[in-house]
């Protein structure tokens, strides 16, 4: 049991082999294995494969076509007294091509004919249970291949027609390469071979076909085969094909020539081209008659051509008869002489170039004419058309004279013509037109187109183009039409043009045409002509300027973040000035210009550079406002210093006034209010009373006088000691006239000070002298006392 189940791996491993090779007689050796496994059910015998190898019989390396065997060889060891059974597999290239069971210990299998696919790497396995062995690789060489066989489609061929080739090696498999030649069997022996190649890969055969040519007469075909094996090429013989048998389609062309022997010019001459034609031909070949390469007769059916003609000298020369029939083409030659009656004539002329006005003189001959020859007729022509009957010919030359002119010589029916004389009459250029499309203005670099014309004059006519007395350019014109120049001028120029003909007369010149390009503004510089710092009160200078422009050119001085130009001129200079005598501060900013001429757009104006101008205060002005500064601070300080003293003064005098009696009142009311402790002490410490005020100003305004006691009162004044500086020291009289009078007179003065110096602090001088310094403010409740009120009060009477 175990050895039948020893026996499974074998077998499946070989119906896979045998699946690859789907062979139906191997599934017989697998059967054949199945049938064994059961019979050694129960047995257990050791075997042990020694040796495999393989024979190659005769030899490794064999002729094509000899027979090929190939033995597998086995050495077997086993305890059992039955050999035992075991499998040969055969291998080509690593593919299973035959297997055997076997007992034996060798096992062969048989080529017969040996092909060259039959050469390649052949290995043997040996399978026995569960154990294998495969020999090591063997090269089987075939040499050479099989005979390949020729066979044609026919016997006998005509001329452009076709033999059909098949050349095949039935033994052997594609791909194989085929070469096949055609040769001629002559007389000579000589052998002329034409070659065709094909390689055949699904065929072991090729069909080739092979045109049949005018010279063929008989013809074979040889064939040889070659197969690539192995990294060798190999080569069948060379068979030859049965032998061809060709027949002329039509025979070569014949000439026939009339009259026979000598041919004189004005004889008629007839050439004639004859062929054979077999009576295989289908259709009829052309037969074309040339003299040298130009054909001069041809017939499309028919056994011949007919040239006829007048001989003529020129009519000598080689005649070639070609008959042409699909691939087939013969050919044949003749040379036919003609006995010349005279020779062509010749004309003459004393100038072939004169001017109009001229005389113009030709006149024809013959060559070489014999003395006693007829004489012949002549005619002079131009073009077509006989300006003569007599070989001579005179005339005042014009322009129409211009032209080729021949002389026709007769004999007969003979005709000359001589070769043709071109004559030119030239007629005088008239003086050239210089112009230009001036509507509208040239600018700097744009292309301009010159004209030049001629309107009188024989073409051909040279023309050159002047720009500053230099050639700039040159033109051939065929006709008078004016000839175009371009030029790109960059600044005025000056353009004159020359012509030249055939003439005599030396060349024309034309009027000076002189072009204004107007150049355009392309660079603005502003710029300022003292200095970008301008002092107050001085000039300021700008000057807006361009390198190039043609004028008037337009400039536009603008201040930035304005879109009108405070200043704009018109002037044919490259520069505007802007001038403004007298500086301030309003003029501070920054300024750029503009210029623009008929060459550029309003729109695209050249914006010149950003320029910056300040302006400062002049020295003097900073001095005088220094000065001015300084003597309001010296009278603010006086005028404190002074009301300090009075308001000292009046604290003096305030308890005499109280020690003196009352003036007698106008009415109970005021003397109520004179009366009054409380007024009194309010008045000492500046108190200023509305009521008391108002009460007043009626007395004042009317200026009535007051029934008032005046009393005087000598005080002693001692000055204060902050005063000691002064000159008058000591004690001083002081007479006071004590009046009823308002007693705010001090304060009232002391009011309008202060109201004019409130009214400098809050002043714009103020601030341009003092322009960090915080402004002095009334307040809003405060009334100034008027100035009569203050002005009506008497002063104080001050004594030494």
């Amino acid at each position: 049991m175990a050895q039948r189940q020893n026996c499974l791996p074998e077998v499946l491993a070989l119906k896979m082999q045998l699946e690859w090779a789907q062979e139906g007689k191997m599934w017989l050796g697998l059967l054949l294995m199945l049938l064994i496994c059961p019979s050694l059910e129960g047995q257990e015998n050791s075997f042990t494969i020694n040796h495999v190898y393989m024979k190659i019989l005769p030899r490794q390396e064999v002729q094509n076509g000899q027979n090929l065997t190939l033995q597998c060889v086995v050495d077997i060891s086993t305890t059992s007294y039955i050999k035992p059974q075991h499998w040969v597999l055969f291998y080509k290239n690593d593919v299973l091509f035959h297997n055997v069971s076997s007992v034996e210990t060798t096992e062969s299998y048989f080529i017969p004919q040996a092909r060259v696919y039959d050469a390649g790497t052949y290995k043997c396995t040996v399978i026995l249970n569960n154990k294998e062995k495969t020999t090591s690789e063997y090269q089987v060489w075939v040499k050479g291949v099989s005979d390949p066989r020729v066979t044609l489609d026919k016997r006998e061929a005509i001329e452009g027609g076709v033999v059909m080739v098949n050349c095949s090696v039935p033994e052997e498999k594609p791909p194989i390469h085929f070469t096949i030649e055609k040769l001629k069997l002559s007389t000579n022996s000589f052998k002329q071979k034409r070659e065709k190649k094909k390689t055949s890969y699904n065929q072991n055969f090729v069909m080739l076909e092979f045109s049949v040519e005018e010279q063929d007469r008989v013809i074979y075909f040889q064939c040889q085969a070659t197969i690539f094996s192995e990294n060798r090429m190999e080569h069948s013989r060379a068979i030859k094909s049965e032998l061809v048998t060709v027949t002329e389609a039509f025979s070569n062309p014949k000439f026939h020539v009339s009259p026979e022997g000598v041919i004189t010019e004005g004889d008629q001459l007839h050439i004639r081209c004859t062929i054979q034609v077999t009576h295989l031909v289908q259709e009829f070949p052309e037969i074309i008659i040339q003299k040298d390469k130009a054909i001069v007769a041809y017939k499309s059916h028919g056994n011949e051509a007919t040239y006829s003609v007048m001989a003529m000298v020129e009519h000598s020369g080689n005649y070639t008869c070609k008959v042409e029939a699909s691939r087939i083409s013969k050919v044949s030659s003749i040379v036919v002489n003609i006995t010349e009656l005279f020779s062509k004539p010749k004309l003459e002329s004393s100038t072939t170039r004169l001017d109009q006005g001229e005389s113009l003189n030709l006149w024809c001959s013959i060559p070489g004419a014999p003395p006693g020859a007829p004489p012949a007729n002549f005619t002079i022509q131009k073009e077509n058309t006989i300006v003569s009957e007599s070989p001579n010919f005179t005339r005042i030359a014009s322009a129409r004279d211009s032209g080729t002119y021949t002389c026709n010589a007769s004999m007969g029916k003979v005709v000359k013509r001589s070769s043709g004389v071109q004559i030119t009459v030239c007629e005088m250029l008239s003086k050239p037109r210089i112009f230009y499309d001036s509507s509208s203005e040239v600018i700097k670099g744009q292309t301009i187109t010159v004209n030049c014309q001629s309107i009188n004059g024989t073409p051909p006519i040279s023309y050159h183009l002047l720009k500053a007395n230099n050639i700039l350019e040159s033109r051939d014109m065929n006709s008078n039409e004016p000839a175009v120049f371009k030029d790109s001028p960059t600044k005025d120029v000056e353009y004159q043009c020359t012509v030249d003909n055939c003439h005599s007369h030396t060349e024309m010149v034309s009027e000076v045409l002189r072009v204004k390009v107007i150049a355009p503004v392309d660079e603005v510089k502003l710029s300022i002509l003292l200095n970008q710092d301008v002092e107050s009160g001085k000039a300021v200078v700008l000057r807006c300027s361009v390198n190039e422009a043609s004028g008037p050119i337009t400039f536009r001085f603008y201040r930035e973040k304005e879109t009108s130009p405070f200043y704009q001129i018109t002037s044919n200079d490259t520069q505007a000035i802007w001038h403004k005598s007298k500086a301030s501060k309003e003029h501070e900013g920054q300024y750029y210009c503009t210029a623009s001429n008929r060459a550029n757009r309003v729109k695209s104006s050249p914006q010149s550079n950003v320029l910056t101008v300040r302006v400062f205060l002049a020295p003097w002005i900073k001095g005088l406002i220094a000065v001015f500064v300084i003597g309001v601070i010296i009278a603010i300080l006086v005028l404190g210093a002074r009301c300090y003293v009075l308001k000292k003064a009046k604290a003096k005098q305030t308890p005499v006034e109280m020690s003196r009696p009352a003036a007698p009142l106008l009415n109970s009311s005021n003397e109520k209010m004179l009366s009054d402790p409380n007024t009194e002490a309010n008045r000492h410490y500046g108190y200023n009373e509305d009521v008391g005020n108002h009460a007043m100003k009626p007395i004042n305004e009317n200026k009535e006088p007051l029934t008032l006691d005046v009393e005087y009162t000598e005080v002693e004044v001692t000055s204060p000691e902050p005063y000691q500086g002064l000159e008058t020291k000591g004690t001083e009289t002081v007479y006071s006239e004590i009046r009823k009078a308002n007693p705010d007179f001090m304060e009232n003065r002391y009011s309008v000070s202060t109201h004019f110096i409130n009214i400098f602090l809050n002043s714009p001088l103020n601030s341009v002298i003092f322009p960090d310094s915080p402004r002095f403010c009334i307040p809003t409740n405060y009334t100034p006392t008027p100035a009569s009120s203050v002005l009506d009060q008497e002063p104080l009477a001050t004594q030494n």
